[in-house]
């Protein structure tokens, strides 16, 4: 596991599995949030129905670039071009990894503060009164 070219191949196999995570986490959060959710956000006040707003827009946005980066991680820049001469590979492929490592971490936590704003929403949707 110690050559670079390994542990890029491991890098682009761990963003890969990420970016297929996110794409599912976002349907399937998406699905419940419109079957379990309130039907009508009029129905709340003001500021609970603000709340809900802000939060699925903030945690869909989150899930949108955490995919984003996923997607960037796992197949990089359009037109990047890889030099052939020994060295500069080899670089390549040290530099790739962490820059691989990097986008997936920051996919990962995009994700969880995605999922928690969402669960955020679909809650304050369950538990704040509507109007009367």
């Amino acid at each position: 596991m110690e050559s670079p070219e390994r542990q890029l191949q491991a890098a682009l196999h761990q963003a890969e599995g990420y970016r297929n995570f996110l794409a599912s986490l976002t349907g399937v959060l998406t699905a419940i949030f419109v079957l379990k959710g309130q039907e009508d956000l009029s129905k709340l006040e003001s500021a609970p129905r603000w709340t809900v707003i802000g939060l699925l827009s903030a945690g869909f946005v989150a899930l949108i670039v955490g995919s984003w980066l996923s997607v960037r991680a796992v197949h990089g820049r359009p037109g990047e071009e890889i030099m052939l001469e020994a060295g500069r590979l080899l670089r390549y492929e040290k530099d790739r990894t962490r820059r691989i490592w990097r986008l997936v971490e920051w996919a990962r936590w995009l994700a969880l503060l995605g999922v928690l704003a969402i669960a955020g929403a679909v809650i304050v949707t369950w538990v704040w009164p509507g109007k009367k």
